[in-house]
């Protein structure tokens, strides 16, 4: 297995991901991460991976980021890591391993600049965007 994807089930952009990852004909290492969190070591080296500041991996909506004052700029990243532990749908996702990078994948189909293997066949979002074209091709992005 060569992907992985720190998934949660009942969040659409992180289905869609998983359902790309699938439709390039990987079968992902699948990891229910509210289930199976990430050590906090895991956790930091996937976050150095990306290249990202740690609040950029902080998800508000539907968790107790503004009950725990995250907000707040003062707070360190070892504080907001010790909240991510305690709290793991403070984790944003789904984030996905590849060979070739570790990256949030939000939009679902960021997913697509990291996969090893080419789409196979069309693809489109559970809301009906289209993703990916009968011939695998990324469809272009309609401005609306």
């Amino acid at each position: 297995m060569t992907v992985t994807i720190y998934h949660n089930p009942a969040c659409g952009t992180s289905r869609n991901v998983l359902a790309l990852i699938r439709n390039s004909g990987e079968e992902p290492c699948v990891i229910e991460y509210l289930k199976t969190p990430p050590s906090r070591s895991e956790l930091i080296a996937l976050i150095g991976r990306m290249g990202r500041p740690l609040r950029d991996l902080l998800r508000r909506k539907g968790t107790p980021y503004d009950e725990l004052g995250l907000d707040n700029p003062a707070l360190t990243d070892d504080a907001l890591l010790d909240a991510m532990m305690a709290h793991p749908i403070l984790i944003e996702r789904p984030i996905v391993v590849t060979p070739e990078a570790v990256r949030l994948c939000r939009p679902s189909e960021t997913v697509l600049d990291i996969l090893p293997n080419p789409q196979r066949g069309a693809f489109s979002k559970e809301d009906g965007e289209a993703v990916v074209d009968a011939d695998g091709n990324r469809v272009a992005a309609s401005s609306s």
